[in-house]
């Protein structure tokens, strides 16, 4: 599992890295207020900004294996996981979806909140993780 977190975090990190320099350099160069706005460069930047904050506090959760519950850290770790992949993904999509020709991804609007309560379920389960005995 904990081979599993530290897989994923790095993958996660160096997608976070590459998808922010893309907003910083390739979508600025697209802003034409139709089909690429400064709103959504600034969606895409929250995503890859949480994204990065999340796979580091999965760097974190691996570390703290040993000293702290594993359940509670399998758990907030998971969290982080779908989270990352929730709110960040659909973030990701909604805010290119018009650059990009796709018409039907509305539906991934409520996505991002269910995402946004994965992180919070995660830090609640970190914040756990010491409280709860081995």
């Amino acid at each position: 599992m904990q081979k599993r977190f530290l897989v994923f975090s790095g993958i996660s990190g160096a997608i976070a890295v590459a998808l922010g320099a893309m907003a910083a350099h390739y979508l600025e160069s697209k802003l034409d207020g139709v089909l690429l706005t400064e709103r959504n460069i600034q969606t895409f930047e929250t995503a890859a900004r949480y994204q990065m904050y999340h796979s580091l506090v999965l760097v974190a959760v691996v570390f703290l294996f040993e000293k702290f519950n594993p359940k509670m850290l399998a758990k907030a770790g998971y969290c982080f996981m779908a989270g990352i992949v929730l709110f960040s993904g659909s973030l990701y999509l909604l805010s290119t979806a018009k650059l990009m020709g796709l018409t039907t991804v509305k539906w991934l609007g409520p996505i991002t909140p269910i995402g946004g309560l994965f992180f919070i379920a995660g830090w609640i389960f970190l914040a756990l993780a010491p409280i709860k005995k081995k």
